[in-house]
């Protein structure tokens, strides 16, 4: 018991962070483990936020599956307006909140419009990190992911495999494999990451948000993660 005290990160002011890394780069893992160890710390995930407005057929869910069935990207302001209002009711626009958001923004029109939200209520950004994984340890990630669709779990068979092989840890229901989950699919993600991501790099860039932290697998990124933080916002 003493050790997993003595691993707790404390905080000294606000945290407002923003993930960015191309996809498979472990972005879920990293704010799963750092919700572990700073327990000021909350999260919100564009994905998750996704997964349930669809599930539950809000007005928003049925507008953003009409995209999703297409193929085509959320327009910017739709996606937004979602993001905002929900750190509003959840009183993460309030100071002292501290709080990470994972896939949102990914756009400089989307960053620019959460900017003038934040500013508005004296919650900028406060840091921006970008995981930088090499593309090939990426891909051979990618072959051994398997989720649990209803809760959006993930596991990986090399590092974080589940508890009893094929099942979730918490329902014990079946883990399925993503049909997108394949070397093909994911290099052509990366590429699109790769043109969108840029100009918002370029753009918190300029506004001194932004760190990169390297490394090919999630353990060897944590604890320069975590480092960064502490460094800046902690003891």
């Amino acid at each position: 018991m003493t050790a997993n005290v003595k691993q707790i990160t404390r905080l000294l002011k606000p945290l407002r962070l923003l993930l960015l890394g191309p996809p498979g780069s472990g972005k879920g893992t990293q704010t799963s483990r750092l919700l572990k160890q700073i327990p000021q710390l909350s999260s919100l995930s564009s994905g998750d936020i996704l997964r349930q407005e669809i599930k539950s057929e809000s007005k928003f869910g049925r507008e953003a599956a009409t995209y999703i069935a297409q193929g085509k990207l959320l327009p910017d302001d739709l996606i937004t307006q979602l993001i905002t209002f929900r750190l509003s009711t959840m009183g993460w626009l309030r100071p002292p909140a501290t709080w990470l958001l994972d896939g949102f923004p990914r756009t400089t029109a989307q960053a620019s419009a959460l900017d003038g939200v934040l500013k508005q209520h004296n919650a900028d950004l406060n840091l921006v990190v970008e995981l930088d994984v090499p593309e090939s340890a990426i891909l051979e990630r990618i072959e051994n992911r398997y989720v649990h669709v209803p809760s959006g779990r993930v596991y990986n068979l090399q590092y974080n495999p589940p508890k009893v092989p094929g099942l979730d840890d918490i329902t014990g229901e079946p883990l399925t494999k993503r049909l997108d989950d394949t070397v093909e699919v994911f290099k052509k993600r990366i590429e699109e990451y790769k043109k969108t991501n840029e100009p918002l790099k370029e753009y918190y860039k300029k506004s001194g948000l932004l760190s990169t932290v390297s490394g090919e697998s999630s353990d060897i990124i944590f604890p320069k993660l975590l480092n960064l933080i502490t460094s800046k916002f902690g003891h």
